[in-house]
């Protein structure tokens, strides 16, 4: 499936973005710079959430289970522009699948291991998914029922497919251990890999947005325009091959796809996998594996040096750079990151489409400016490390009158044009583009009134929780929780938490206001629809009215305000 439209191709290349590589060959690049070289290490307690030792896999290592894998779903029908599924844990398992798939010239769509029957019958189908790769057990749970149901329910035709299974039923088993042994040679297998024309046109994923309609939108990203964006995110960090990159944050979304997966490829250094997330174990593994470069949401790097207790227990001198972003970030913790240890905290700002902000040291080297502000993407006026910084180009437009914002004290919304950003979502829905071809981001952002083209973000237009670095659309809580029958009207809002960023509050008008819904109700009514744990309200407001604009739109501002410390007119459970 190409992306692009010829013209737009031809400029990427003239342009020098487009390189004509792929992810394929990235790897065998590696493979072929590297072949000794231990490439992917396991979380050391993946015997935990996996059931499974950890293992160490060198590149030549790696890429003969790439090769074996992707033989055995190639027996099994998996053929190009297929779209498969992928639900498993940060595991060498989830990368050999990967690659696996992207051999056979399939495209490969990652939930987290957090969705169940409820995220993945909205979005298999959107995808179009064809089969399903998972994973027999997930901290004691069993990852096949909920995809073999949805698999029934879209009348895919590829099956099922799960590591450290039986074959059995509509299940196909992968053992992990036969794959580690390689390829077995089969010729018809090679024959058809061998004939084909990988393009960096070609779609390799297709990706989520968290849905503004309670609906989500497929964001398909092709090997050009990813690569593109994965070039940034090594060269925001200066990554080369001699680094150790650890990887805290699930591998399914765009932000570690691109910030951490591709720049893997790109440079062949070691990508260390972290699953779930866990602070004493981030810490030693940073001391163990000798690592460099990591992303941490800012709660943690917070309580990292708040007391500096962590680095009493944990050698953490082999860092040098660590990422961070999702919610605001503090001057005081890049301060002590900076002056009492010697990292570098970089402030990134991005989005599952491709945009990509970058405040590092080079380019605002006050800190307290660097917690607030991102460059303006195509300023001339910043020493920028990444050509996606340096090249693309934006705007701010105001959302009611359609004029381009300029000057400080007032917001737009920022639009963003450049080779890393996505063709559009699938199926034609929303409308990404404006009529000079930007982005409509859909965050709005205002000019700092002392600094030139320095971005602070005023609000998120899509309207989406950010919880401890996960996002969590409000609009799709929203459309569940009005069926509950206690419920007349309701409105999903972050609270602000000083560790995870946000949690989700619910504001809600009762249909009888002596019979109001609990809290606990209202979660066990999401547990039934198979919800993901980590978007259940944690909050309950209850109010006689919702608050509304002339055009019957619930005033978010004035909910959020009310549950942040504002007037205080609702009563919390």
């Amino acid at each position: 499936m190409r992306l692009f439209d010829d013209q737009a191709v031809s400029e990427f290349i003239a342009q020098g973005w487009w390189t004509g590589d792929t992810w394929g060959d990235c790897l065998r690049r590696s493979v072929i710079r590297f072949p000794d070289r231990e490439c992917l290490t396991d979380a050391p307690n993946k015997a935990a959430f996996m059931g499974q030792a950890p293992l160490r896999l060198t590149w030549t290592e790696f890429e003969a289970a790439v090769d074996r894998c992707a033989e055995i779903l190639y027996g099994h029908g998996i053929r190009k522009d297929d779209v498969v599924g992928v639900q498993i844990p940060n595991s060498v398992e989830l990368m050999i699948t990967y690659l696996a798939l992207n051999r056979l010239g399939a495209i490969l769509s990652p939930y987290p291991v957090a969705y169940r029957r409820h995220e993945l019958s909205q979005l298999a189908p959107i995808a179009g998914v064809h089969a399903i790769v998972t994973t027999a057990g997930f901290s004691g749970r069993d990852l096949r029922e909920d995809a073999a149901a949805v698999l029934a329910g879209a009348q895919a035709r590829g099956g099922l497919f799960a590591w450290h299974a039986e074959d059995g039923g509509q299940c196909h088993g992968l053992d992990l251990v036969d794959v580690l042994k390689g390829p077995r040679g089969d010729i018809e297998y090679g024959a058809y890999v061998h004939a084909l024309q990988p393009h960096p046109n070609d779609c390799a994923m297709i990706l989520f947005t968290s849905g503004t309609t309670g609906a989500p939108k497929g964001v398909p990203r092709g090997h050009g325009d990813s690569l593109v964006s994965a070039s940034a995110t090594v060269a925001a960090p200066g990554l080369t091959y001699r680094d150790v990159v650890l990887a805290p944050m699930p591998m399914v979304n765009g932000g570690a796809l691109s910030g951490m997966f591709l720049p893997w490829l790109l440079t062949g250094c070691r990508l260390v996998l972290h699953q779930p997330f866990n602070l004493e174990i981030f810490a030693a593994q940073i001391e163990s594996e000798s690592v460099t470069y990591s992303v941490a949401p800012p709660t943690i790097l917070n309580d990292m040096v708040s007391d500096d207790t962590i680095f009493t227990r944990y050698d953490l001198s082999s860092l040098r750079v660590l990422g961070s972003g999702s919610a605001p970030l503090s001057a005081w913790m890049i301060k002590r990151w900076e002056a009492d240890h010697g990292v570098e905290i970089i402030n990134y700002f991005g989005a599952t489409e491709g945009v990509q902000l970058f405040a590092d040291r080079d380019a605002v080297p006050d800190p307290g400016l660097r917690a607030r502000y991102l460059p303006k993407p195509g300023s001339p006026l910043f020493p920028w490390r990444t050509e996606v910084g340096r090249r693309s180009e934006s705007r701010l437009v105001d959302t009611e009158t359609g004029e381009e914002v300029t000057r400080p004290g007032r917001h737009g919304e920022l639009r963003v044009k450049g080779p890393n950003i996505f063709c559009g979502y699938l199926h034609g829905a929303g409308d990404a583009f404006d009529e000079l071809g930007f982005y409509r981001t859909g965050d709005l952002f205002e000019y700092s009134p002392d600094h030139p083209d320095l971005l602070i973000l005023v609000d998120r237009a899509k309207d989406v929780i950010i919880r401890g670095g996960l996002n969590i659309s409000a609009a799709e809580i929203e459309a569940l929780l009005v069926a509950h029958p206690k419920v007349a009207e309701v409105a999903a809002v972050g609270r602000k938490d000083a560790r995870l960023g946000e949690r989700t509050c619910v504001f809600v008008v009762p249909r009888r206001q002596a019979d109001p819904p609990t809290l606990a109700e209202l979660v066990d009514f999401l547990n039934e629809e198979q919800v993901a744990k980590y978007k259940l309200p944690e909050f309950l407001e209850l109010i006689e009215a919702m608050p509304r604009n002339p055009a019957g739109k619930a005033l978010k501002v004035q909910l959020r305000r009310m549950v942040n410390g504002g007037d205080g007119s609702a009563t919390g459970q």
